[in-house]
C-alpha cells in the first residue's frame, strides 16, 4: 500500500535490535530511488498470529521474518513460492492483488550468492550444517541443488532426524549424532544454531580434529564483532571464515526484487556494513 507514494516494510522478529536490514534497505532505496521506509518490529514468542492479522490491516506492503517465526510465517501465507514451499519455511511475505499474502524464502538463494562470492562452495562440496531450526531449513534445498552431501548435527538428534527425513528425497543428507563427531572433515561448515546471536561462546561441538587448510567456517549470523561462532573457529585454527553478513544483504536483495522489480547492488552495501567491523573481514 502506498501512502503519499511511499512503500513500507517491516521486520517481525524476535529479536529484532541488532537487526541491520533497516540500514541495508535504506541503502537499496536510495541506490534504485524506490520510495519506502522499513521498520521493525519486535514479537512475543507467542504473539506472531496478532503480528500477522495487524499485517494484513496495516498499510505495509511487505515484510520480512526472522527468528523464530519464520515456519509460522510458512503456515499462516495463503499463497507460497516454489522456494518456501520446498524448504517449509518463509522470511518475506508480499500483500498481492487478491488480498493476499505470498509466501517466499530468500534465505537459500541469498546464502548461495554470498558462498558464491566469497568462492566458498564448490559443486559436490561434502558440507557439515550445524543446527536443524528455521535457518537450516531455509537453506538445505539450495545447499542440495549443488548435488552437495550434508551432515545435520544438532545438540538434540532427535531434531536433526527430523529435518533429514523432511528433505531427504532432495539429495544426500544425514543426521550425524554429535557424539559420535569426532573430526571435521568437510569443505564447508555452516553455523545455523543461536549460538550466532546469544552473547555466550558455549559452543556445543568441541574437541574436534580440524583441517583448516580445506575447510570454509560460515556462520549465518553476523555481529560487528566476532561471532561466538567465529571466535570457536579462530580458536581452533580455522583460517578461512566469514559471519552471514554477506547473506543478510544477498536475501535482503532478493526479497526487495520481490517487493519492487528491481535487484540492488549488493557488493557495494556489503562492503559498506563490513568496514563497520571491528575485526579483519571477508
Amino acid at each position: 500500500m502506498l501512502i503519499n507514494n511511499k512503500k513500507y516494510y517491516v521486520l517481525f522478529g524476535n529479536p529484532v535490535q541488532h537487526s541491520k536490514s533497516p540500514t541495508i534497505h535504506d541503502l537499496f532505496a536510495e541506490q534504485t530511488n524506490c520510495l519506502m521506509r522499513y521498520n521493525t518490529q519486535y514479537v512475543e514468542k507467542d504473539k506472531f498470529f496478532t503480528a500477522f492479522l495487524y499485517f494484513l490491516k496495516s498499510h505495509y506492503s511487505g515484510a520480512n521474518i526472522t527468528v523464530p517465526f519464520k515456519h509460522d510465517a510458512y503456515l499462516l501465507s495463503h499463497v507460497l513460492t516454489k522456494r518456501a514451499l520446498i524448504s517449509g519455511s518463509v522470511n518475506t511475505i508480499k500483500k498481492i492483488s487478491s488480498g493476499k499474502i505470498l509466501g517466499d524464502n530468500t534465505d537459500g538463494i541469498g546464502l548461495l550468492y554470498d558462498l558464491k562470492r566469497l568462492n566458498a562452495i564448490n559443486y559436490s562440496d561434502r558440507v557439515l550444517l550445524i543446527g536443524s531450526g528455521g535457518a537450516a531449513r531455509g537453506i538445505i534445498p539450495n545447499l542440495l541443488s549443488l548435488n552437495c552431501s550434508i551432515d545435520v548435527v544438532n545438540r538434540t538428534f532427535c531434531n536433526a532426524k527430523k529435518i533429514v527425513y523432511f528433505f531427504k528425497n532432495l539429495g544426500s543428507i544425514r543426521a550425524i549424532n554429535v557424539s559420535l563427531l569426532k573430526e571435521l572433515n568437510y569443505d564447508l561448515v555452516i553455523n545455523a544454531t543461536s549460538v550466532g546471536i546469544k552473547n555466550n561462546s558455549n559452543f556445543f561441538i568441541s574437541n574436534l580434529v580440524f583441517y583448516p587448510k580445506n575447510t570454509f567456517f560460515y556462520d549465518l549470523y553476523y555481529s560487528n564483532e566476532l561471532t561466538p561462532f567465529l571466535r570457536w573457529c579462530k580458536i581452533n585454527k580455522a583460517i578461512y571464515f566469514s559471519d552471514g553478513i554477506g547473506m543478510l544483504v544477498s536475501q535482503a536483495a532478493y526479497s526487495f526484487y520481490l517487493w519492487n522489480g528491481i535487484f540492488p547492488n549488493v557488493k557495494n552495501v556489503i562492503s559498506f556494513l563490513n568496514h563497520q567491523k571491528k575485526y579483519v573481514y571477508l
